[in-house]
């Protein structure tokens, strides 16, 4: 059931399932709570209380937002788990990546420890040579027409996101996507959200405290290679707080592609993060 929380600028949708510690899943630009169906029911199953939330103009969320920072979105998942009784474990995707390492390091009472799934944690650096990879390229391509709000566009990308495996529900998941985007002012949300820097999460890696978990896809088209990417992360990040793991075959999606996976590696991290 979806339940609201108003926070600086509008309201946020979310839902809660289960009972045991407090787990807040956020989705990546472009996407609702929706992103994590295949895994919710895993975490509830495993004896925890789980909250999904759609990002601020996203979703179910309102479209009063103006700014979409991944720092604004830190501040909303603080507020939300604030709101349901915290601290709890963060777990962000893609730009939610970057946020979810802002609210650990800004409120540390709060957050026990995060994951990150192929997250958008540090600043980008054009490169010709990343281009001649042709996941990346055509990624790209695809990210640079959306930037200029095309739907079409977006659909696009996430073809290049799923290589290989996809959902069994893939047509039905790309027309909820498309219905939702096409609601006046969503689309404008994912523009702005692109056009967002990295540098503010990025500014926040050393001084994450709590244990922190990034996931990579292989074949994730943002980057020519993601494990480089996992690993530039754990290291910005101070000595023995995270590490990093790998879903072959993965695109930017991970979660969503290959959710078995993802648990599997996630479910010793939580139970460890909520032992200590």
């Amino acid at each position: 059931m979806t339940e609201f929380l108003n926070v600086d600028g509008g309201r946020i949708a979310y839902e809660v399932s289960g009972e045991g510690p407090l787990v807040v899943l956020a989705p990546g630009m472009g996407e609702s709570r929706d992103a994590y169906r295949f895994v919710v029911p895993q975490l509830v199953s495993a004896g925890y209380r789980v909250a999904v939330t759609d990002l601020r103009g996203a979703g179910e969320s309102d479209l009063s937002f103006t700014s979409f920072t991944r720092t604004d979105i830190a501040g909303d998942l603080v507020a939300l788990i604030r709101h349901l009784g915290g601290p709890a474990v963060l777990v962000g995707h893609s730009i939610s990546g970057g946020a979810v390492t802002i609210a650990a390091a800004t409120a540390p009472e709060l957050v026990s420890a995060i994951v990150e799934l192929a997250p958008f944690t540090r600043a980008q650096a054009f490169s010709v040579a990343a281009l001649k990879v042709k996941r990346v390229r055509q990624g790209s391509l695809h990210l640079a027409g959306a930037m200029f709000g095309s739907v079409k566009q977006w659909l696009a990308y996430l073809e290049v996101s799923y290589p290989g495996q996809r959902p069994a529900d893939w047509t039905g998941q790309l027309a909820r996507i498309e219905a939702n985007l096409r609601e006046p002012g969503r689309m404008k949300t994912l523009q702005k959200m692109t056009q967002s820097t990295p540098a503010d999460a990025g500014a926040q890696l050393g001084s994450v405290r709590c244990p922190a978990l990034i996931i990579e896809g292989t074949l994730d088209p943002d980057w020519a290679d993601p494990k480089a990417e996992g690993e530039a992360i754990v290291a910005a990040m101070p000595a023995g707080v995270a590490t990093l793991a790998l879903v072959e075959g993965a695109g930017h999606y991970l979660h969503t592609q290959f959710p078995d996976q993802v648990v599997t590696h996630m479910l010793p991290f939580l139970a460890a993060a909520v032992r200590a």
